[in-house]
């Protein structure tokens, strides 16, 4: 289970793999300077909810995953993620699609106490 710090706010507990895709993303969007939002659905163990972020260039953004080794990233889940970047509601991070089965909304992220 990696983290994402960013700015002042609790760290967000993403899983490694999918932690891995966003950041593919998000570095992309930020390279070209451009805002967005990030939401995602609390994790089993979380209060129930969703929560979303302002993800803005001028923000300080850390990702830190357990696994020493770089995930396999699928070019399909990259896909569909940037697209929802540029969609008016942002980013929602959403399961990987495996097979043809619709995609379940993620995260299992839960902010860090």
């Amino acid at each position: 289970m990696g983290i994402m710090f960013y700015g002042g706010e609790t760290p967000i507990r993403i899983e490694d793999r999918a932690l891995a895709h966003l950041k593919v993303v998000v570095a992309t969007k930020l390279r070209r300077g451009e805002s967005f939002t990030l939401s995602w659905r609390h994790a089993d163990d979380a209060p129930r909810g969703r929560s979303t972020i302002w993800v803005h260039p001028s923000i300080p953004l850390r990702f830190v995953f357990d696994d020493p080794e770089p995930a396999t990233l699928s070019r399909e889940w990259i896909e569909e993620l940037a697209s929802s970047a540029n969609s008016s509601g942002g980013i929602m991070l959403v399961s990987e699609h495996l097979d043809e089965e619709a995609p379940d909304p993620l995260p299992e992220a839960t902010p860090s106490s």
